[in-house]
């Protein structure tokens, strides 16, 4: 009768596909099998009430008898506190025994107590060991970790090429995580060449499984046009599924097509809604266009003290836009008691990263000394900073600074605390842009445009671009950028690279993108720099070329460019050292045509 009982225990487990098959050379004790069986029965509520604590005294019984299904469950169940008392050292100890028997799930497992260093010491090399025991049996989880500590080059050299062959493994198993990082791999151009093509192909399969950050990725390559046709409707699709599930990024972008009426009609509102809620999960980017919602009343409610709780939310994550953003309301006593000191830590911060309105701003305040000591010299090297980046209004006043004449002092006093500045109209439309009334800007700088402005038909090209103070127009857009770049304007040609680049108003066209990028770029202007390097890097309009990449976004570095330094460290990563030897001389060589 017990041999009976025995046998149908086991055929219970086999048949329910409760224990993996046994290894021919795996021998287990009869007792064992069955002492396994009765506690599954225990533990899945089988026939018998479920009872973890009976399930844990049987699987003991089989797990002290050597069998490694029973110590892989016993290891789970007190990682878990199932029926045992929590505890991660004794899950450690059970694990150890069955991954030492070579149980593929138990060496998984192991590796990741190990690189979280739960139950035992940290140790990334002895993560990365058990990790590959398992990837060497077929597990996809271990295969796609082994990629990941490839990728970081935690406890193994860092090894791109040897990355994606892991992750590719676990991705044709059908592992969404490792599909969306294979694809990751091929959009960046790590361990393989870079190909949108592929990259969206590996994002959709994991889209399709329901995968809220490959949903994301796939809405950014539509968005984008990289790999297959641009199309917004179809970006929104995907970003709509993924911001459902609650991914922050898709949600920040939902509420950015909302803004733009990119893909959905433009409703200011809706895009409010979406910046909310990822907001609400800490996204910084979220954060800042939700509190520029709430300073402008676009789309909420007027709120300037909502606007400096959410302003501060993003700087406090370093957000250099709010960070200046934050700086001007404490500077106008907006939202919070005004505190120019409290301005310039924060302007400060946002210029030391490179962004130009807040270099600008602090060149103002070193102009007229208002919470810093008046120093046109400092006042100089940071609107020279904005300049560069092809700020108009930095240019103008840097031209201003006639060795501490008490007119220039006079007109900068005038622009931050009056809010305008005494050169008539174009400023007056850029105070009005400010505090939010864009359609006085556009009734102000629109008779100097048709008087032949470039700066006030640069402006008016962005306002028809964003929809701001008119309807959205991308044919009056860029009507507007070609007159301003008809006179050299650097900020227009960049902008009008980014028309062609996304598609706005006109075909979608690399080439001609680049073309426009590279006559700004080479103006000195920073943002084109950076846009001509991504070019390069990508191989869109031009043949892949990192040293050209790494030139140009190294000259961006140079002038403060905030996303340029990320950049290129990615693309150094690829290069040769004799490649990156060319790209620097390149980039010291170079001077502004």
């Amino acid at each position: 009768m017990k041999n009976i009982i025995k046998a149908a225990l086991v055929a219970l487990v086999l048949s329910t596909g409760l224990a993996a098959p046994l290894a021919a050379e795996q021998l287990v004790d009869a007792d064992a099998v069955a002492n396994y069986a009765r506690g599954v029965m225990y533990r899945d509520g089988l026939g018998v009430a479920q009872d973890y604590a009976e399930a844990a005294k049987w699987i003991r019984k089989a797990a002290e008898q050597g069998f490694a299904d029973a110590q892989y469950d016993l290891g789970l169940m007190s990682a878990k506190g199932w029926g045992v008392p929590q505890d991660d050292s004794e899950a450690v100890k059970w694990w150890r025994m069955a991954a030492e028997q070579g149980k593929a799930d138990a060496q998984y497992v192991l590796g990741v107590m190990y690189r979280e260093g739960r139950g035992v010491a940290q140790d990334y090399v002895e993560a990365a060991s058990w990790f590959r025991k398992a990837a060497d049996q077929g597990n996809a989880s271990a295969q796609h970790n082994l990629g990941y500590t490839y990728q970081e080059g935690q406890g193994v050299a860092q090894d791109y090429a040897e990355a994606v062959r892991w992750y590719r493994k676990a991705a044709e198993q059908g592992l969404a995580s490792s599909q969306v990082n294979l694809g990751n791999m091929y959009r960046d151009g790590q361990g393989v060449p870079q190909d949108y093509v592929e990259a969206a192909r590996w994002f959709r399969k994991a889209a399709e499984q329901g995968d809220a950050g490959a949903q994301t990725n796939l809405g950014n390559i539509y968005g984008d046009g990289q790999g297959v046709p641009q199309d917004y409707t179809e970006a929104v699709r995907w970003h709509r599924k993924a911001a459902e599930q609650g991914d922050a990024k898709a949600q920040y972008n939902l509420g950015l097509k909302y803004s733009k009426g990119q893909g959905v009609a433009q409703d200011h509102g809706e895009a409010a809604k979406w910046y909310r809620m990822a907001a609400d999960q800490g996204d910084a980017f979220a954060q800042h266009n939700l509190g520029s919602m709430y300073k402008r009343g676009q789309g909420v409610a007027q709120d300037d003290a909502e606007a400096v709780k959410l302003f501060r939310m993003a700087a406090e994550q370093g957000d250099a836009l709010a960070q200046n953003n934050l700086g001007r309301m404490y500077l106008d006593g907006r939202g919070v008691p005004q505190d120019d000191a409290v301005a310039v830590k924060w302007i400060r911060k946002a210029a030391e990263k490179g962004e130009a309105q807040a270099q600008h701003n602090l060149g103002i305040m070193y102009a007229i000394g208002r919470s810093v000591a008046q120093d046109y010299v400092e006042a100089a090297r940071w609107f020279r900073k904005a300049a560069d980046q092809g700020h108009a209004d930095a240019q103008r006043f840097l031209d201003l600074i006639p060795d501490g004449a008490a007119v220039a002092k006079e007109l900068f006093r005038m622009f931050v605390e009056q809010g305008k500045a005494a050169a008539g109209p174009f400023e007056d439309g850029q105070a009005a842009f400010r505090r939010g009334d864009y359609s006085t800007a556009v009734r102000l700088w629109r008779p100097l445009a048709d008087q032949g402005n470039d700066r006030a038909q640069f402006n008016l090209g962005v306002m028809y671009g964003t929809g701001r103070g008119v309807a959205q127009d991308y044919a009056e857009a860029q009507r507007w950028l070609r007159k301003a770049v008809a006179q050299g304007n650097a900020e227009a040609q960049n902008n009008l690279g980014l028309m062609y680049n996304n598609g706005q108003g006109v075909p979608q066209d690399y080439a001609e993108a680049v073309k426009w990028y590279r006559k700004a770029a080479e103006q000195g202007y920073a943002r084109a720099q950076h846009n001509l390097g991504l070019m390069y890097y990508n191989g869109l309009g031009v043949p892949q070329d990192f040293v050209q990449a790494h030139m140009w976004f190294n000259l961006a570095a140079s002038q403060g460019y905030r996303d340029a330094p990320k950049l290129l460290d990615a693309v150094a990563g690829v290069m040769t050292p004799a490649k990156l030897a060319e790209a620097e001389k390149l980039a010291r060589e170079w001077r502004p045509k």
